[in-house]
């Protein structure tokens, strides 16, 4: 078995990673890739392959890929706990998909666009977790088939709902409830605050849930922002920076979903 480590200088997200994993995963008698997003650097095991022919798979991507190095070893060895990463990508998944629904409801109920958007980026949230889940061992084909779906359906969402923050920009003037606001984007605070604690416990470097980490960290974001917008409707009684934050989101959720859909090429 040959070891051969690729510099990727394009790999600066766990979107990429997705996307070099589809392209190459099961194929090409390769065994197992390791990723590194802080240094760019894929480790690629392989059989019987010659590595400028796995080079050529990521020069597709335009990614910026360089053979750095390549080396015989012995064995693979894997030293992940997959039952435990399971148990914990479904229970947030369950909490990411509990909050969709939460958040989507209270968001129409309030007027809120910002409530709207978040709860799309919990959705794309919930994706991410199941392709993170599929990713501890499943059919390539499955992977592509949920990503394509997912994708879809994100960009779709995203757009109907930039469209509706466009609408009440242009002269639909509506006030959001901002008490509904800031209580159900606290809840959802604490919820991603107690999803990524459970992902840090798993204390696992590979890089499906280190990309599960990462997502759920900007969410945490979000949700201050959606709080913050809150706050900004009550004080200055305007929707504009409700409509503001949920463009912002929306735009996020239109890029996952631009990504997702590379996914399932």
């Amino acid at each position: 078995m040959r070891l051969t480590t690729f510099h990727i200088p394009g790999m600066d997200c766990p979107s990429e990673e997705h996307i070099i994993r589809l392209k190459l995963e099961g194929r090409f008698g390769i065994e197992l890739l390791r990723f590194n997003l802080k240094s760019r650097c894929l480790d690629v095991y392989h059989r019987d392959l010659n590595e400028k022919v796995i080079l050529g798979e990521l020069d597709a991507l335009n990614m910026g890929a360089v053979m750095f190095r390549t080396m015989e070893v012995n064995e693979v060895k894997e030293t992940t706990n997959q039952h435990r990463e399971r148990s914990v990508l479904w229970i947030v998944l369950a909490i990411n998909l509990l909050f969709f629904a939460g958040e989507m409801l209270f968001g129409l109920i309030s007027g809120s666009m910002g409530l709207v958007a978040d709860s799309l980026d919990m959705l794309a949230d919930s994706f991410v977790y199941a392709l993170a889940l599929m990713a501890v061992g499943a059919a390539l084909r499955t992977k592509k088939r949920v990503a394509k779906i997912s994708g879809y359906l994100q960009l779709l969402l995203a757009l109907i709902g930039f469209g509706e923050v466009i609408r009440r920009f242009i002269g639909a003037e509506i006030i959001p409830d901002f008490r509904i606001m800031m209580m159900v984007s606290a809840l959802a605070l604490v919820a991603n605050v107690i999803c990524l604690a459970l992902l840090h416990r798993v204390n696992s470097k590979d890089v499906h849930m280190q990309a599960s980490m990462i997502f759920t960290s900007n969410d945490i974001a979000i949700n201050l922002g959606v709080i913050v917008a809150g706050a900004l409707v009550w004080f200055l009684e305007t929707p504009i920076p409700d409509l503001i934050v949920g463009s912002i989101v929306f735009l996020i959720v239109m890029r996952g979903a631009w990504r997702i859909l590379a996914l399932a090429r």
